[in-house]
């Protein structure tokens, strides 16, 4: 039977005063399905945290009673992602409601990023800049297509990466949660193998510690919470600008 390793942190970072991710994960009573979550608020101090937490709450209700039904097989990835999209749009209905029903909320929305995991096989759906990351031997591969004017200039080849820390206008996202009363869902899937750890964080991450950079923090980490910790910890020594969040899950 596939055993999952979880575990995820969320800090505040060395620069904000307020925490608008939020992070969560669940695993089926037989241990076969997991479910990965992280989410980045935007919107203000208020705005951000009950957007971010509207999400992640909205998408467990939807998506926790089928971790207790019978697992899909690869063959049904269709239906699988019609799950996840159908998540993430009633999480987006939630947050474009409350911002129509609060004044003081109405420029709220966040990134998500989610994994459902079923027997080691991995179904990630996101929007936003959040990112999944498959950390395979020495390699840190990213799985998700961030939605930002960015990552589209680079892509046209209006900038190179070189350029991308000097572009002001960076963190300007082309999708987010509650940003529209409709959602395109990105997604993607990935077999997973013993010794595979599956990552999804929060761009506050990505900013203080580039990826390649992962694999010597992670060197020796024995389990997710340690690893957990470790990028958390090499964020902060690098004075990380952004709340800072990761889960992170390995197969044994």
């Amino acid at each position: 039977m596939t055993r999952y390793d979880i575990s995820g942190l969320t800090d505040v970072g060395a620069v904000r005063r307020s925490n608008q991710d939020v992070v969560a994960w669940r695993v089926s009573d037989d241990g076969r399905q997991a479910l990965l979550l992280v989410a980045d608020g935007m919107g203000g101090y208020q705005g951000g945290e009950v957007a971010s937490s509207l999400a992640v709450e909205s998408v467990l209700e939807a998506m926790v009673p089928r971790l207790d039904e019978p697992a899909w097989g690869q063959s049904d990835e269709e239906v699988v992602q019609a799950v996840l999209q159908n998540a993430i749009s009633q999480a987006n209905a939630r947050i474009v409601a409350g911002r129509g029903d609060n004044a003081a909320l109405d420029k709220m929305g966040t990134t998500l990023v989610m994994a459902w995991v079923i027997d080691g096989y991995a179904y990630i759906a996101h929007v936003g800049d959040s990112r999944c990351y498959l950390l395979r031997d020495d390699d840190a591969v990213c799985l998700t297509r961030d939605d930002t004017v960015v990552q589209n200039m680079l892509e046209d080849g209006s900038i190179t990466a070189a350029d991308v820390l000097n572009v002001p206008f960076r963190n300007v996202l082309t999708k987010a949660l509650g940003a529209t009363e409709r959602v395109e869902t990105s997604h993607c899937s990935v077999a997973l193998g013993k010794g595979d750890r599956l990552l999804l964080c929060s761009d506050g991450l990505t900013n203080a510690v580039p990826d390649d950079q992962w694999q010597a923090v992670l060197a020796s980490t024995p389990c997710m919470e340690s690893a957990a910790e470790a990028l958390i910890d090499a964020s902060l020594d690098r004075q990380a600008a952004d709340n800072v969040s990761v889960v992170i899950m390995a197969l044994f």
